[in-house]
């Protein structure tokens, strides 16, 4: 099996368009491809720039010609959780009559969407990314055989995975920030190349500030960790 992980840029999708026109980002948290009726029926959370910008962006999905459903099931400051059905997209019907299959949850932001893409064999996936090209924009970012092992591996341990992925998605777009610049800073390094005072000056915050939106973070990220060790079946 042949694992591939694009940046997809579709011309005929509602998560992306809305993505280009507001400051909204996507992250699918159930999704059913009905090829028989050509739809797409997912569970998402929303997340939005601030509050206005998430109703601004729920209006405009709801709008997009290509949408066939819709329901909110709830919505709390710049975070939404919906439920939405578009009609199938040119990319995902050439993937699937090409016999590829989506292998990991979406993210849609800025006008594009991360996907995994499974193929069978390595000249199945060059015939789909060649028909991929006649209508849509993408980059692939990775491509790696995945032997039985790994196969076998992350079935079983699919509880660990999706708690640090459910704590990833819980951070908040500032602890995200901080966590991420201080890991490019060299602060996590040792010795360390930053500082909290380095950074507060980056963010333009105080020094107790960026602390605590570090411990913040870095607590939500460690209590996952934990989860993810007892799921974790060792062989």
């Amino acid at each position: 099996m042949l694992d591939v992980t694009m940046e997809m840029e579709q011309f005929d999708c509602p998560f992306i368009d809305t993505t280009v026109d507001h400051e909204v980002a996507f992250s699918t948290m159930h999704w059913q491809l009905d090829s028989a009726a050509a739809e797409l029926d997912t569970r998402l959370v929303v997340e939005g720039a601030d509050r206005g910008a998430l109703d601004n962006g729920l209006s405009a999905l709801r709008a997009h010609e290509n949408m066939t459903d819709y329901g909110l099931f709830t919505q709390q400051g710049d975070t939404a959780m919906i439920r939405a059905v578009i009609e199938e997209t040119d990319a995902m019907s050439t993937i699937q009559a090409q016999g590829g299959y989506i292998t990991g949850p979406f993210h849609i932001e800025d006008g594009s969407e991360q996907w995994q893409v499974g193929f069978d064999d390595g000249g199945t996936a060059d015939e789909t990314l060649y028909e991929l090209d006649r209508n849509n924009d993408y980059e692939v970012l990775s491509r790696s055989d995945l032997e039985l092992d790994q196969l076998f591996d992350v079935m079983t341990n699919a509880d660990a995975a999706t708690a640090m992925l459910d704590a990833c998605r819980s951070l908040s777009a500032v602890e995200e920030e901080t966590i991420r610049t201080a890991a490019e800073a060299g602060y996590f390094d040792n010795p360390r190349e930053a500082t909290l005072s380095t950074l507060a000056e980056e963010f333009g915050v105080s020094t107790t500030a960026v602390s605590k939106n570090m411990r913040r973070g870095e607590k939500k990220l460690l209590h996952s960790i934990v989860e993810a060790l007892e799921h974790i079946d060792e062989p």
